[in-house]
């Protein structure tokens, strides 16, 4: 009996988007490497042996050092109050703020709209001199309450922005259906936009967060005293005329990249849009 040939399957060419995939991958691969390199060269440095120390290889000594004999903890401790207090004031009053620029019509919150984006576009170190002469006449150099006044001044354009524009992808039917409940329209706001607006309003507060953690020209300038001196400030003081030990600094630069990656690790679960969709089922 003669074998039969079995016709070979014919290969189903892979579409366009699965072939163009393995590059994409390559470049976020490099794209991740290149930011997380320099990362990783701060947390190796700041675990080798620093200037007159005895220790070889990996030691924990530019930790225990910087912890014990500087201010570390206040330095934190500063930088956690302004840096929460900043994030607080500024959602309150840009999600309000946000709402007016995102449902408001006419000539007001068309000039109130022109009026941000100019603030936004004129550069702090225009604002920081005479800020300066106004905050020393009135007692708030060199304070705390000082300084978070600047930063919500300095947050506030951006985070309005931020707000109106999320606000703006939630339908104003679902305001509607309230209003016709008996609902005002702050109670609207506050019960149906807010509750919706989660992502939006994580990344005003993310915004503002790192903004303020992370400032170090308005906090050098307005902060004299040691015991109000934020991180930034604090990571200043060790670098000397002739010679820096590297290692605290890289420990103290440690220090300060925790509490950004902590809050991107706990609140990315947040961010999410899907509950707006569900609450428009049906319509």
């Amino acid at each position: 009996m003669a074998q039969q040939t079995v016709p070979a399957v014919a290969r189903r060419p892979r579409p366009e988007g699965e072939r163009g995939r393995w590059w994409r991958f390559c470049l976020l691969a490099v794209i991740t490497a290149l930011v997380l390199v320099p990362l990783a060269a701060v947390v190796l440095l700041s675990l080798q042996p620093g200037l007159g120390s005895s220790a070889t290889g990996v030691t924990l000594d530019n930790y225990v050092g910087v912890i014990t004999s500087t201010d570390l903890g206040v330095w934190v401790t500063n930088s956690l109050v302004v840096t929460l207090a900043t994030v607080v004031v500024s959602v309150v009053i840009a999600a309000p703020a946000g709402y007016v620029l995102s449902r408001g019509r006419g000539r007001l919150v068309a000039g109130f709209s022109l009026t941000l984006f100019v603030i936004q576009s004129l550069p702090v170190v225009t604002a920081v001199i005479p800020l300066f002469i106004l905050f020393a006449r009135i007692g708030l150099v060199d304070t705390l309450g000082g300084v978070v006044i600047l930063y919500v001044g300095g947050t506030m354009s951006v985070a309005i922005w931020m707000m109106a524009a999320y606000f703006d992808s939630i339908p104003i039917s679902l305001e509607e259906a309230a209003w016709m409940d008996g609902c005002s329209v702050f109670g609207s706001f506050s019960r149906v936009v807010l509750r919706n607006s989660l992502p939006g309003v994580l990344s005003t507060a993310i915004f503002a967060f790192l903004l303020a953690w992370n400032d170090y020209l308005v906090a050098v300038i307005f902060l004299r005293s040691d015991q109000n001196y934020t991180l930034p400030i604090g990571l200043q003081t060790f670098f000397q005329q002739n010679q820096t030990d590297w290692g605290p600094v890289m420990s103290v630069a440690v220090v300060m990249m925790i509490p950004p990656v902590v809050v991107f690790a706990v609140l990315n679960r947040y961010f999410s849009v899907g509950g707006i969709g569900g609450s428009l089922a049906g319509r």
